[in-house]
């Protein structure tokens, strides 16, 4: 039974919010304001699971959490996509024109950038997290500064939304995946997803006859990422999404992929959340 998750922020952040809607109101949250204390916890067993943003639709992929789940051995036990809405918020009372200072995640930064350069006397400023630098505006009582964070952190730390979705691209989407420290135990008729990772010999070739393989299995390929091998320069493992009808035939393709491919692990099965 699940009753802690570790969540990267605090509560109001985007990671509560998943964590709330994958499981429902009666887990403990977890805070952390690091994905690498996320991952200490998690170890540690201090937090049953965690929720881990992977990829964005905009910013695209969050690699060093690709090397924290490939480093730690983590499992991935399930995925949801969180529709975000980036809301520019501050201290009541003001206009945008007061607004001196913007802090918040880098990525929820990134994400905004269309929008800032309408307003160049604001100065942006990369912080830990989206909640907590709207919970710190509440505390303080901070005039003239301004966070960028989701509408619920709003409402908990008591700001006015001076601007409303000012995401560059309307239609952004942040996938998060749920990992555990030891693999999921679902049946395998649930089953429709998998996450791999693997090396390849550095000859012509090698990567596009794991490719085939996959097709011939009948896999459908929704994600490629490469991420270099710190250690060994201009070495890179592979981190691979596909999604399947039958199991039997995934159990086929790892089967075969597990004798072409060094340092071949399967990094999750779980429920595909586009279905």
């Amino acid at each position: 039974m699940i009753k802690t998750v570790s969540i990267q922020g605090i509560k109001g952040s985007f990671h509560h919010i998943v964590a709330k809607t994958y499981f429902d109101d009666s887990v403990e949250i977890d805070e952390c304001m690091s994905f690498d204390k996320l991952v200490d916890n998690l170890i540690s067993k201090k937090s049953d699971v965690a929720v881990m943003a992977l990829e964005n639709s905009i910013a695209g992929s969050i690699l060093p959490n690709y090397a924290l789940i490939d480093k730690f051995n983590l499992h991935i036990i399930g995925e949801h996509y969180l529709d975000i809405q980036h809301n520019l918020m501050a201290y009541p009372g003001q206009t945008i024109a007061d607004i001196k200072e913007v802090y918040s995640h880098p990525m929820a930064l990134l994400q905004c950038k269309e929008f800032f350069k309408k307003h160049p006397h604001i100065k942006l400023i990369e912080d830990k997290d989206t909640a907590e630098t709207a919970e710190r505006i509440n505390i303080n009582k901070l005039k003239g500064v301004a966070a960028v964070a989701s509408k619920i952190a709003a409402e908990i730390f008591d700001l006015d939304i001076l601007a409303a979705s000012i995401q560059t691209i309307k239609d952004n989407e942040t996938r998060f995946v749920i990992v555990k420290t030891q693999n999921s135990v679902i049946d395998e008729s649930e089953i429709t997803k998998a996450s791999l990772r693997f090396e390849l010999e550095h000859k012509r070739g090698s990567l596009a006859s794991v490719l085939n393989v996959l097709s011939d299995c009948r896999m459908s390929l929704t994600k490629i990422q490469s991420l270099p091998k710190i250690e060994t320069p201009w070495k890179y493992a592979f981190f691979v999404d596909v999604t399947f009808v039958k199991y039997t035939n995934f159990k086929k393709a790892k089967a075969i992929l597990d004798i072409m491919a060094k340092e071949f692990k399967v990094l999750g099965e779980y429920k595909n959340a586009k279905l």
